[in-house]
């Protein structure tokens, strides 16, 4: 299937926005999921300055380029968290304020509803982020979590973003969550529960990122066919668990990237432990039809060799033909089975 395949701009936000499209174009990727942070797209100065707009899309032209997905990660991440020194680090100094939880939410909120009228502008259909979580910080379940605090939880999140989605319906755009630890939705039956909470509303979907579904042992493919209908987005990053001797664990310990200490890591795409061919045999199945990023965060190799080197590897998967009827036919029967 002809998906076109972009590099997520958030791990090279360091450098100018035109030298990551010069480095993208040189290594033959067809566009950019565009990070809302560095210099790469920044939504007030979207909306303030007409001329800002038709610049990025000058430059992207200039590198043949395209954009299909911004990102807004950083910012939404606060709209549901409590936010703190650590949220002030990604934040830009408009959103974070003086600091006040309930004041850097409401900005967080509002500049995420800006992000769905600039994506608009931009003549790009889907904003790729995350949404934070009230709850996360329960997920051991002790001291004892009663009910009712995982179902305020899970209403905030609705009370948060459904104002945020209206946003994204009056703009034509949808927003796709990042599955993730630390949000809402952060594995299988949070999802469930997620697009519940919001009564399945269409604005709200999912960017698939099966690398973290496979160190928290889940199945990125069965996610595929039971939530095919909401896959707006697709990430391409890899994951290598290293359990097993007693000592990693997979909550990792609170140590560093690339420390051979923890549980496991992000590693460039197709040297770890995703089952790449079975994903995209499952996309071509479900019919997924849209840009698949490639999101680089190898903390243990140089980022300008393995750009590339993923790209080749996607590239190669990318053009594999849909699978024999008989293999959609039995995956979307366990799919059924899985959902009754």
């Amino acid at each position: 299937m002809a998906r076109p395949i972009t590099l997520f701009t958030g791990q090279w936000a360091d450098l100018p926005f035109e030298e990551v499209c010069r480095l993208a174009s040189g290594w033959g990727y067809e566009g950019l999921e565009i990070a809302c942070w560095g210099d790469h797209f920044e939504v007030d100065k979207a909306l303030a300055d007409d001329a800002y707009i038709p610049r990025r899309l000058e430059i992207l032209a200039k590198h043949d380029l395209k954009v299909w997905a911004i990102s807004n990660h950083l910012v939404g991440q606060a709209v549901c968290d409590i936010p703190d020194e650590r949220h002030q680090a990604i934040l830009p100094p408009r959103i974070w304020g003086d600091g006040e939880p309930g004041g850097v939410r409401r900005r967080a909120a509002a500049e995420m509803k800006d992000t769905a009228l600039a994506a608009a502008a931009l003549g790009v259909g889907t904003v790729v982020g995350f949404t934070g979580s009230s709850i996360w910080h329960t997920v051991a379940m002790f001291p004892p979590v009663p009910d009712a605090m995982v179902e305020r939880g899970y209403a905030d999140f609705a009370d948060r973003w459904n104002p945020i989605l209206d946003v994204f319906d009056e703009a034509g755009v949808r927003f796709a969550h990042e599955v993730h630890p630390s949000e809402i939705a952060y594995d299988y039956w949070t999802t469930v529960r997620t697009l519940e909470a919001i009564g399945h509303r269409p604005a709200f979907g999912l960017n698939f990122d099966p690398s973290h579904f496979v160190w928290q042992d889940l199945d990125p493919v069965g996610f595929l066919f039971d939530f095919r209908d909401r896959i707006y987005h697709v990430d391409c990053k890899d994951t290598k668990v290293r359990t097993g001797d007693g000592r990693r664990g997979r909550l990792s310990s609170h140590l560093p990237w690339a420390d051979l200490r923890r549980g496991w890591d992000f590693i460039s795409t197709g040297r770890g432990d995703v089952p790449w061919e079975d994903v995209f045999r499952a996309l071509n199945s479900i019919g997924y039809a849209g840009p698949v990023s490639i999101e680089w965060e190898d903390a243990g190799m140089d980022r300008l060799q393995g750009a590339p080197e993923a790209l080749e590897f996607v590239r190669a998967l990318n053009a594999m033909e849909p699978p024999a009827a008989a293999f959609d036919a039995a995956f979307s029967s366990d799919a059924s089975e899985s959902s009754d």
